[in-house]
Formats: structure tokens, sequence, C-alpha cells
């Protein structure tokens, strides 16, 4: 690996509401570059949309190259535990392309939900939800 390679871990959340992507040195103790759905769509239903990744992870992307940073590890993060849905949301695969396609080299893509161990009881009563 050159000098002028500069690695960063990016965290990608990715729920069925919004997708936040969090990019970190590799000690994860500074932020590099952070951006979400929220903030590049006007409407609520849009955030967690494919394309609010691609175009957060667009912005991420351009964040990065002006630090210097052309390798990334990335964690995607589903929310996961004993309520939660453990398969990432619609936007997880866009940002990763989009990541590519603005010329940042990923080293590995590794999963990161939380998976509850028979902590808490689930919602939902007895019988389960019922309409």
């Amino acid at each position: 690996m050159a000098k002028s390679d500069n690695v960063g871990v990016a965290h990608i959340y990715a729920s069925y509401n919004n997708i936040i992507i969090h990019v970190t040195d590799i000690t994860g103790a500074e932020t590099l570059a952070l951006s979400s759905g929220g903030q590049v769509v006007r409407a609520d239903r849009l955030e967690p949309s494919p394309t609010a990744a691609m175009i957060a992870a667009k912005q991420v992307a351009l964040k990065l190259r002006d630090k210097g940073v052309n390798q990334l590890h990335v964690k995607i993060r589903a929310p996961g535990g004993h309520n939660g849905p453990w398969h990432p949301g619609p936007g997880a695969q866009p940002a990763i392309k989009a990541l590519t396609r603005g010329r940042i080299r990923i080293l590995s893509v590794e999963d990161v939900t939380p998976i509850a161990h028979g902590g808490c009881r689930k919602k939902g009563g007895r019988r389960g939800r019922r309409p």
C-alpha cells in the first residue's frame, strides 16, 4: 500500500425509515464525513430510498476525496436487536455502489447488525400482534 493511501471506516446504518452514512478514521475516533437520507431529499417517505442513499454516498465520496481518503472498510448495520428487522433497508447496496463510483476503493464489507441473545421479552403479547 502506497503512502498516499488513506484508509477510513464507513458505518452505514440502513433502516426502513432512513439511511445514515458516517465515515471515521481507522480508529473510529475522528469523523471524516457524515450524510443521511434526510439531508438530500425533501419528503420524509423518500429518506430510505436507493436514490437518497446514492446522493448521500456521492456527497460523502466528495468529502473523502478532499481529505485524501481513497480506501474504505464498510460496516453495514440494520436496526436489529430484539424488536427491529435484521435486514438492512433498501439503500444499503446503492450506497456502496455510489461510493465505488466516486473513486473510493472498498476493502471489506461487514455486517454489524446487533443480534439479540434472549435478553428482553419481545413486544406483542402472548398471542403476538393481531390486526
